[in-house]
């Protein structure tokens, strides 16, 4: 169940999945996991100066969850994944120009993809885990990056371009988990829930 922004919070919820993304729902699904309520958390995910990418999702991965938390009890799970080349964090862009800035950057380099995951407990208690996988991508063509721009595939995903899609055909090299680049790092989740002692 998908609660509209405004809607007044239940007061207890098993497991609250703070992410409107639906890569992250049918990654819990593969795992087994179904989430009792997705709530989207409304924070400012704007980079903070001079903030590293590593920091900067864990900050998010934080606020969404605590945010959401205010509301809801229970375990309430947030993720935040940023793609990044160094220390530069690419945005997740909203328009064409955007996508094939990133494509461009990306084009035959190696990137690194984090992901950080926050859990609040029923109890308030906070824990985070984090992932990191390497990317490599091919050099792209300047008619394979139109092509993809033209798909929209790449509007509103880290790095303007989501590996589970057509993307894929750009990868070279993976080093690291595969669905920390689609959106949350299973082995990690799985393990952070089970810690916390969530009944699966």
């Amino acid at each position: 169940m998908i609660l509209p922004k405004g809607a007044l919070p239940i007061a207890s919820a098993k497991l609250v999945l703070a992410s409107e993304s639906p890569r992250r729902k049918a990654l819990l699904a593969q795992a087994g996991i179904v989430p009792d309520l997705i709530v989207p958390a409304a924070i400012d995910e704007s980079v903070k100066k001079g903030e590293q990418p590593r920091l900067h999702a864990q900050r998010l991965a934080r606020e969404k969850a605590q945010a959401v938390a205010e509301l809801h009890k229970g375990f309430v799970l947030a993720a935040d994944t940023v793609v990044a080349a160094g220390r530069r964090i690419l945005p997740k862009p909203e328009d064409a120009g955007g996508v094939r800035e990133c494509l461009e950057l990306l084009s035959g380099r190696r990137h690194q993809v984090i992901t950080a995951v926050a859990l609040v407990t029923p109890d308030g208690k906070l824990r985070t885990r984090v992932a990191m996988t390497r990317v490599s991508f091919l050099r792209l063509s300047p008619a394979e990056i139109d092509a993809y721009v033209e798909s929209r595939e790449g509007l509103g995903k880290a790095g303007g371009y989501a590996i589970q899609g057509r993307a894929e055909v750009f990868v070279k090299e993976i080093s690291g988990s595969y669905s920390n680049v689609v959106g949350l790092p299973l082995a990690e989740t799985v393990r952070l829930l089970a810690g916390c002692g969530y009944p699966f």
